[in-house]
């Protein structure tokens, strides 16, 4: 039997398409440095002084390392991992063969403290160089709305409550342990046995009946931390600030769960929607009800693509706005971000309405197609119905883009805790598909 005894040294690249694709994306990275600073910027903001102490990652790194964690829907220890193992990986984000790459920790700390602004900045960028190599005119647009869900169980008003009760009975032992919150009792198991019974029971007056027991829990455990932190704030020390500041913080949200509930189960009432919490953990989430025929928990997201597969603008709102309301500011963003406005744009049929197709048609755009007519006639929108139809069939492309960023780059659910974590979330998303559609344009 034959064996190598000396294994050599030298890796040639992989002969393999991701890899090629990775050295385009690489070389675009390049062309463009800017984009790095930016990151950079991020990195450094709030150090006293970021030239002394260990040599972190750069901004260049981190912003290739934020490319393939999205690009493959990593966790971090995956990321971790594959950074560590693969040599292409390796090459990629500027690690040396004999380089020790970073650990789960500091990927995540590096990651998260890129800003969405500032990705939302290199992806214009990118978006410009596009366009000054002619990969994209952006003469003709595409734009449609999406959600992107947070990272949270069925917002019921049982497992709210139940979270609430958690959260507060852990964060009262952990300060307790150092500090004295006062005398407290652990409902954690009588609570969830209540919510499992509204869960299960059949019988409306049963399920009454362990909502008031369940709430009665919940008021008793807010009173507890509210009297922890009554404590904690006589105590001097930034840790029993801080942990009087969470249990305050959780105490709110977990009150206004109460309210809800006792609104909804008790008195009968229709919440609206702007004032429910869906999450002790993720806050600003907001509902949204998609044609009365399923209700999401996220945030709306509107994107306008281009004939090339690029997406050429991404925006993340707040609540649930009709899309009408959204037609022309993005048409105007389309100007501010190329210099130009678009010759025809084609959107969905939620978009339509008189005064939007007079305002698009003021902004200097010729052929305007909404794939739902809505009273509309076909004359007024464009020049003639060939035009129409191609665009409205232009449009239908723009489903298979968003299908793609939810499967293939995770856009479908974001899994960063935070609101302005969503934000980063989701351009990363956008980012990464973004350079991986330009490296094939540049390979094809």
């Amino acid at each position: 039997m034959r064996r190598k005894e000396q294994l050599s040294l030298d890796r040639s690249p992989a002969a393999h398409q991701h890899a090629e694709e990775l050295e385009q994306i690489g070389l675009i990275l390049d062309a463009n440095p800017r984009m790095a600073e930016l990151v950079e910027q991020d990195l450094v903001r709030g150090v006293e002084n970021p030239g002394t102490g260990a040599r972190g990652l750069s901004g260049d790194q981190v912003l290739r390392i934020l490319l393939i964690k999205q690009m493959n829907g990593f966790s971090y220890e995956e990321l971790a991992f594959h950074l560590a193992d693969s040599v292409t990986y390796r090459a990629f984000c500027r690690f040396g063969a004999l380089e020790q790459t970073p650990a789960r920790s500091t990927l995540s700390e590096n990651l998260k403290k890129v800003r969405s602004e500032t990705l939302e900045a290199v992806e214009q960028r990118l978006v410009g160089w596009a366009v000054e190599r002619k990969i994209e005119k952006g003469r003709k647009v595409r734009i449609d709305a999406t959600v992107t869900e947070s990272n949270i169980h069925a917002p019921t008003d049982s497992l709210l409550l139940l979270d609430g009760v958690r959260v507060l009975v852990r964060l009262l032992r952990r300060a307790g342990e150092h500090f004295d919150v006062g005398h407290f009792s652990d409902h954690r198991k009588r609570a969830k046995r209540r919510a499992l019974a509204i869960r299960h029971t059949g019988s409306a007056k049963k399920r009454r009946g362990a909502y008031r027991d369940l709430l009665k829990v919940a008021k008793k455990t807010v009173s507890y931390a509210e009297l922890g932190a009554e404590r904690l704030e006589s105590v001097s020390g930034e840790v029993a600030s801080c942990l009087a500041a969470e249990l305050r913080q959780v105490v709110e949200l977990v009150r206004m769960v109460i309210d809800q509930t006792e609104r909804r189960v008790l008195d009968g009432e229709s919440v609206p929607a702007s004032e429910k919490v869906v999450s002790l953990f993720e806050p600003h989430t907001d509902i949204i009800v998609k044609d009365r025929r399923e209700t999401l928990y996220g945030h709306k997201v509107y994107l306008t693509a281009g004939a090339s597969g690029l997406i050429l603008d991404c925006v993340v709102v707040d609540g649930n706005p009709a899309d009408s309301t959204m037609t022309v500011p993005l048409l105007e963003r389309q100007k501010r971000i190329l210099g130009v406005v678009p010759r025809q744009a084609a959107f969905d049929g939620g978009f339509a309405s008189k005064d939007n197709l007079r305002d698009a048609k003021t902004l200097g755009i010729a052929d305007v197609a909404f794939s739902k007519k809505r009273g509309l006639e076909v004359s007024e929108m464009t020049k003639s119905s060939w035009v129409y139809r191609r665009l409205r069939n232009f449009r239908a492309g723009i489903e298979g883009l968003i299908s793609c960023l939810k499967r293939a780059f995770g856009l479908d659910r974001c899994t960063w805790r935070g609101a302005e974590s969503f934000k980063s979330y989701v351009h990363a998303s956008v980012l990464a598909a973004n350079f991986l559609t330009l490296a094939r344009h540049l390979l094809a």
